[in-house]
């Protein structure tokens, strides 16, 4: 596939969408353990803001990932951009791979 050709585009907008999705799916699933007692936040900065308020860690969450999201969209022709959101967007479904595990423990701990 060559960078920059009409099916590139339309290929990275779904990778884009889902890192957005994977980032609001990731902030409720963390507000949910946090709320829950069983686990703690590991970034001290969205920690601080989850604990003043969830909307708004939810929101500063949404606001970061997307402008840095539409940043390297306005890049797109170039390839260390498309790298760096096919990085994200792998990065997040890590993410939500300790979600599903927590699930796991939970049920088994009861």
């Amino acid at each position: 596939m060559v960078i920059g050709t009409r099916e590139h585009y339309r290929w990275l907008r779904g990778i884009v969408i889902g890192l957005i999705m994977l980032n609001a799916i990731d902030g409720v699933l963390t507000i949910v353990w946090i709320e829950t007692g069983r686990f703690t936040e590991a970034n001290p900065l969205m920690d601080m803001l989850l604990n003043t308020n969830p909307v708004l860690f939810i929101s500063v969450k949404m606001a970061l990932v997307c402008l840095g999201t539409v940043l390297l969209w306005r890049c797109r022709d170039s390839g260390l951009a498309v790298i760096s959101i096919f990085f994200c967007f792998t990065a997040y479904c890590y993410v939500l791979t300790f979600h599903f595990n927590a699930f796991n423990i939970v049920l088994l701990t009861g």
